[in-house]
């Protein structure tokens, strides 16, 4: 099954690849097409909406009908971004500075490749082996309507947080500009945000290896990750993942993309909600109820700072 999901998700894409290869390679000769390709080379942005739903939102929800299991969106969270990045680049329409372009570039596949990496890391390097748990759980909260839910809870929300958070990658290659002292402060908060997430899901990784080994052998689980990263706040690596976002947003905000702060804000409101779900699941685990309760109370929960006191009931005052 796993050789199977891998050539689903390998070959799922394809249909749009060839279509915008196909693209290129005709946009100036005239024949029957020249209407439809005009109109794709006047309207970069729509037409990568337009390849996304019918690619990612319909097909992708229909190979998820047929596998009851939405695991390949997940996956491709980490990969859309760097076809959308080539995809603008690559536009006959396309205006840009060569060295932004290709900073950016470089950037988005390190970014996806420490994702890509955390995710089959934690999936043990299996292919679609499972869904994320948020979509198990949304699945059993609506019964026999999640097939077309689905759709859109699952698909076209992707669709406008993914364009949202990647408007930066079409600004950067609308835009011909020079580099300036913005550029270098957008590079430096990116790559914050790519090693910080990295050492964070690191240490998580190491933590979660350990207590599964523990469980094996049948010892007692360690309640709670309070130490590296984690212990100056309970979610360095959405911090770190956030700390990415942003910094590509003031790439486009430097080059006159004055609302591209917008979707990072959106992604960052998405996450903060996930965050609430994630504390919750945590705390629905009896073995750790009590140290994550005290974990909440004294660490921050994204941005990095000093632990606070932890509050004390009030026959702990009296004594």
């Amino acid at each position: 099954m796993a050789l199977i999901n891998a050539l689903i998700a390998f070959m799922a894409p394809l249909p749009s690849i060839f279509f915008y290869i196909y693209f290129l390679s005709h946009h100036q000769t005239h024949h029957l097409l020249s209407p439809l390709w005009n109109w794709c080379y006047n309207h970069p942005l729509i037409l990568a909406n337009t390849l996304f739903f019918l690619n990612i939102d319909v097909g992708f929800w229909l190979i998820s009908l047929l596998q009851s299991s939405n695991w390949m969106i997940d996956l491709y969270w980490t990969v859309i971004p760097v076809l959308l990045v080539h995809y603008f680049g690559s536009h006959p329409d396309a205006e840009y500075n060569s060295w932004r372009s290709t900073l950016v570039v470089v950037l988005t596949w390190v970014w996806a490749i420490r994702l890509t990496h955390n995710y089959f890391r934690r999936e043990k390097w299996q292919w679609g082996a499972r869904e994320d748990w948020r979509f198990t759980d949304m699945a059993q909260q609506h019964g026999q309507n999640w097939w077309w839910v689905s759709f859109f809870g699952v698909y076209l929300i992707q669709q406008v947080f993914l364009f949202g958070v990647c408007l930066p990658l079409y600004i950067v290659h609308s835009v011909n500009k020079p580099l300036n002292i913005w550029d270098v402060i957008a590079l430096v908060v990116c790559v914050c945000g790519i090693v910080y997430a990295y050492f964070a899901d690191t240490q998580l990784h190491t933590f979660v290896s350990k207590n599964e080994k523990l469980k094996e052998e049948g010892k007692a689980m360690v309640p709670n990750l309070d130490e590296g990263l984690w212990y100056y706040s309970r979610h360095p690596n959405y911090f770190g993942e956030q700390l990415w976002w942003w910094g590509l947003a003031i790439f486009g905000w430097n080059l006159g993309g004055r609302w591209v702060f917008v979707g990072a804000l959106i992604n960052t409101l998405c996450l903060a909600y996930v965050t609430t779900l994630v504390e919750k699941r945590m705390l629905k685990q009896e073995y750790r109820v009590d140290a994550y309760k005290m974990y909440q109370e004294t660490t921050s929960v994204w941005v990095p700072w000093f632990k606070s006191s932890p509050k004390l009931l009030p026959k702990e005052k009296d004594s």
